[in-house]
């Protein structure tokens, strides 16, 4: 950033609001809960400046204190995501399909978006026997180690391509695929991708996207597709991927029907 970007920044500073936001981000890393105590030390504050911001946001129920005086995050700014009409529209219109899918291909499913530098999870659908793979709704996942990631950037403009790479969340051991543009404009041309997943061995990621008007990609649609040996001909990888595309072409006809 150039000096006069810096004084720009510098002079907008909200220290209490950045604060908050700390927290927040914190919390939402843990699973245990954190004291007061630990929230400061993290954040490298002392308790005296977290205990007010602490209290604000326990009163406004973003953060809920149990009875052991450790802070862990409501359900509300989930709440307040789904109150986001685009994404509420399309999370509604997609499950019934998601549903019907899992149902007939026994395997799960997943609904990805791209937000600010990160993909984000948005609606899950378990496989509904046994097994399956499930993304808790609201993960992070990565944008150019997954079949998600893949699909969504072959089917953005150059100019949207560039800048989700440029502002994308790096995940942990993340790697970045050989001839990545190359293989890039062959998701697009064959309209999915097929691939290993990075994170599970055993799995395969089939990923088609979700278009808007004009090709506009919404989302991507995702399956971490197991293959079966616990029940008698279950659907094959090439069934499972005739299922999702249409399952895609419905939920697209849906949102462009409602929008």
């Amino acid at each position: 950033m150039s000096e006069l970007g810096d004084d720009v920044a510098e002079r907008y500073r909200a220290p209490a609001l950045d604060k908050g936001l700390d927290i927040l981000e914190l919390l939402a890393d843990c699973d245990e809960g954190l004291s007061q105590a630990e929230i400061a030390k993290a954040l490298e504050r002392t308790p005296n400046e977290i205990y007010r911001m602490l209290d604000r946001l326990v009163r406004r129920h973003y953060v809920i204190r149990d009875a052991g005086d450790r802070y862990q995050l409501s359900l509300k700014l989930f709440s307040l995501a789904y109150r986001h009409p685009p994404t509420r529209r399309l999370v509604s219109q997609a499950l019934p399909p998601m549903r019907r899918f899992a149902r007939e291909a026994e395997q799960s499913c997943h609904l990805v978006v791209y937000d600010r530098g990160s993909l984000v999870v948005v609606a899950q659908v378990d496989s509904p026997g046994y097994w399956g793979v499930t993304i808790k709704v609201g993960s992070h996942i990565g944008l150019v180690n997954t079949g998600s990631g893949h699909v969504l950037l072959a089917f953005a403009s150059p100019a949207e391509r560039s800048l989700m790479l440029e502002e994308r969340e790096v995940m942990p051991h993340e790697l970045w695929p050989n001839d990545f543009e190359r293989r890039l404009d062959e998701v697009r041309e064959r309209g999915h991708e097929v691939m290993q997943s990075q994170q599970t061995l055993g799995v395969t990621n089939i990923s088609l996207p979700l278009l808007g008007p004009g090709g506009t990609v919404l989302a991507a649609l995702t399956c971490p597709y197991l293959e079966r040996i616990d029940t008698a001909r279950p659907p094959s990888r090439d069934a499972v991927l005739e299922l999702l595309a249409r399952t895609a072409s419905e939920i697209t006809a849906g949102v462009g029907d409602r929008g």
